[in-house]
């Protein structure tokens, strides 16, 4: 028995220490390469760089068009993808019946759209939404386009969230004479809100992290948009062309400074979803 016992406490330590292993490099990986452009890039960041325009020849080389283009993509994909996303999850989890063939139709609709890469939405959305609806080269294009990219992850993970909230929960409210509407709005969406807010902080993430999509959608005029329907180049868009016509030591700056505010702008935005979830989930109870 004692032989046994030991070799399973052998086998328990090897196992755990490939966990904490695997966690360890993953968390390495995320350190190295947030150090790495951090490193390279802090030092060509400046107050100027943030909130001058940009031109290709002149002298003022700075960012500001592409993060207002970039907040301007972020907070329309969102309002577009987020309502429709939410709504979904709602039906699939309360109104839907399990295992119907609607329900699996949906659901095979989001895993499809889940695994066409994203210059396919790229392609679409050039068709249809710059084409065949007329609206340009623009920053509606553009978000409409990365909204549909964004549904699955805000669907499946606020279906996750749904789910998680305890049935005894519906149970009480019915019993208390509730509607189901009610039921819903005032104590399941609050109780899964901070499982809503990651599935947006992980949609804002993969909108700003996208370039395909976005210049074959909204273009890549490097200015401050007067409207949804201009043209607009995002960071990731600038940060590719800036690489892709790297001719002088100057342009390397300039894309190691805007990846170093790329990075810092999803941080940022990441820890403010994060304390906003917290303070909603605190009030919930």
């Amino acid at each position: 028995m004692n032989k046994l016992k030991k070799q399973r406490q052998i086998k328990d330590q090897i196992a755990s220490g490939f966990i904490w292993l695997s966690a360890a490099i993953t968390v390495g990986f995320l350190f190295w390469i947030i150090w790495y452009i951090l490193s390279n890039g802090m030092q060509h960041v400046s107050w100027s760089f943030i909130t001058d325009n940009y031109t290709r020849t002149g002298e003022e080389h700075g960012i500001f068009p592409m993060i207002v283009s970039t907040l301007y993509m972020v907070l329309a994909s969102i309002a577009v993808a987020a309502p429709l996303g939410i709504m979904t999850a709602i039906y699939l989890t309360e109104y839907a019946k399990v295992g119907s063939k609607l329900v699996k139709v949906i659901r095979f609709c989001t895993e499809s759209l889940a695994g066409i890469p994203s210059i396919i939405f790229g392609l679409f959305g050039m068709t249809f939404f710059v084409g065949i609806l007329g609206l340009g080269f623009s920053i509606l294009s553009g978000a409409l386009t990365l909204s549909i990219l964004i549904l699955p992850v805000i669907i499946r993970t606020t279906e996750e969230a749904l789910m998680a909230v305890p049935q005894t929960f519906r149970e009480g409210s019915y019993g208390l004479g509730a509607s189901k509407i009610y039921t819903i709005w005032r104590l399941i969406l609050p109780s899964a809100m901070p499982g809503i807010l990651t599935s947006v902080i992980l949609s804002i993430g993969r909108v700003i992290g996208e370039s395909a999509p976005v210049f074959l959608t909204a273009g890549m005029v490097a200015r401050i948009p007067d409207s949804l329907l201009d043209s607009g180049r995002t960071l990731t868009v600038h940060l590719y062309k800036l690489t892709t016509e790297l001719f002088t030591i100057d342009e390397w700056n300039q894309a190691y400074g805007t990846a170093t505010v790329l990075i810092v702008l999803v941080l940022v935005i990441n820890m403010l979803t994060k304390l906003l979830a917290r303070k909603i989930n605190k009030a919930s109870y």
